[in-house]
C-alpha cells in the first residue's frame, strides 16, 4: 500500500514537472540549428507498430507478467524516443515555416502559414503524449495510444511536402524513413 502511494505521489510530481516545463518552455527550436538536414526522417510503420494496442493485448496474453512489464517499459522509452524526434522535427518545420512566411509570394505564405499552425499543435501533441508515457512507463498495464501524435505527424508531413515544393519543386522534402 506505501509502495503505491509513493508512486502516485512520484508521478503526480514527474507529471508536474513536465507540464511545468511544457508551459514554460517555447514552441522554437534553438536559433543555432541548422535548417537544412535537421530533420530526422521517422519510420512510421515502426511507430504504428508500438503505439498499436493489438500489439500490447498480444504481449499481455502471451507473455508473464513480470515478462510483458518489462517488455512493455522497453517499447515506451521506444515511442518516447519517437515522440521526441517528432517534436524536434515539428520545431525545425516551425522555423521552416516562419522563414518561408516573409516571402512576397502569397501562395508561399499560406503554405508556410498552414505548415507553422499544424507543427505547432504537432508540438504540443508530443508534449501530452511524452507526459502519457511517461505516466504509462509506471503502470505498464495502462492504455495508451499515441495515435494522434502519428496521424498529425502525417499530416504536418504532408504541409511540409507542399511547402518544399513550392520553394523547391526539384527538392523532395522527407519526414518519414524510406524502407
Amino acid at each position: 500500500m506505501n509502495l503505491a502511494i509513493v508512486l502516485v505521489v512520484a508521478a503526480a510530481i514527474a507529471l508536474g514537472i513536465i507540464l511545468r516545463l511544457a508551459v514554460t518552455q517555447t514552441l522554437q527550436t534553438r536559433g543555432s540549428v541548422e535548417l537544412n538536414g535537421a530533420i530526422r526522417p521517422i519510420d512510421i510503420e515502426a511507430f504504428r507498430n508500438l503505439i498499436n494496442p493489438a500489439e500490447d493485448h498480444y504481449l499481455r496474453r502471451n507473455l508473464p507478467p513480470p515478462q510483458f512489464r518489462m517488455l512493455r517499459r522497453e517499447r515506451l522509452r521506444a515511442m518516447a524516443a519517437y515522440v521526441r524526434v517528432v517534436s524536434n522535427n515539428a520545431g525545425v518545420l516551425v522555423r521552416i515555416g516562419e522563414t518561408a512566411l516573409a516571402s512576397g509570394d502569397a501562395q508561399l505564405a499560406e503554405a508556410a502559414g498552414q505548415l507553422v499552425n499544424d507543427a505547432l499543435l504537432l508540438r504540443r501533441n508530443t508534449t501530452v503524449a511524452l507526459a502519457r508515457i511517461y505516466l504509462a512507463l509506471a503502470w505498464p498495464y495502462s492504455e495508451f495510444a499515441a495515435v494522434r501524435v502519428v496521424e498529425r505527424y502525417e499530416h504536418v508531413s504532408g504541409a511540409a511536402m507542399l511547402l518544399g515544393r513550392l520553394q523547391n519543386p526539384g527538392v523532395a522534402v522527407r519526414l518519414s524513413a524510406l524502407r
